[in-house]
């Protein structure tokens, strides 16, 4: 798969290119998004972006008692995701996404409606659309169990396919 992306950036007066042609490349490139300074920057006025919005309501965190806080820190959160009571850090999280309580999720790309169920933990992983995460299920800890479903790329990245579904 080689899909190139090619944009002109009027802020920095230059090109903007990326070969996403693999899975870690496409990670990489995905992941920049989240820098405080990214290279592609979303939130760029002079260049603004064009795409389909989805008519979901606004992501919104819950939070309950003790641990059981619903937080995002240095990611990018779509519209129509609930996170209530879980934990997300640096990872995008695409729309209609419900993560829920005491799961974490860190350095990740979960696309759209997914469910993540309670106290799940997943690391490093790419999750395509419609994937429903059992609760208690690890994800990117123990890459040789995870190989044994999953695809895991050199560098350790689990990657689930669209509609997975867990037995």
């Amino acid at each position: 798969m080689w899909l190139p992306i090619r944009l002109w950036m009027r802020t920095k007066r230059k090109p903007y290119w990326k070969d996403i042609g693999t899975i870690e490349s496409y990670y990489e490139a995905s992941m920049d998004l989240i820098n405080v300074v990214p290279e592609f920057n979303l939130y760029d006025m002079e260049w603004p972006l064009r795409t389909y919005q989805y008519q979901f309501p606004p992501a919104k965190t819950v939070s309950h008692w003790g641990e059981r806080i619903g937080r995002t820190l240095n990611s990018l959160i779509c519209d129509g995701t609930i996170v209530s009571g879980g934990l997300i850090e640096r990872s995008i999280i695409g729309a209609n996404v419900r993560v829920n309580s005491y799961s974490y999720v860190t350095d990740s790309m979960i696309m759209n409606n997914c469910n993540i169920g309670r106290n799940v933990k997943i690391r490093r992983a790419i999750i395509d659309k419609n994937v429903h995460i059992p609760p208690g299920t690890e994800i990117g800890f123990d890459l040789e169990k995870d190989k044994q479903r999953f695809t895991v790329t050199e560098s350790g990245i689990v990657v689930i396919p669209k509609n997975y579904v867990f037995a």
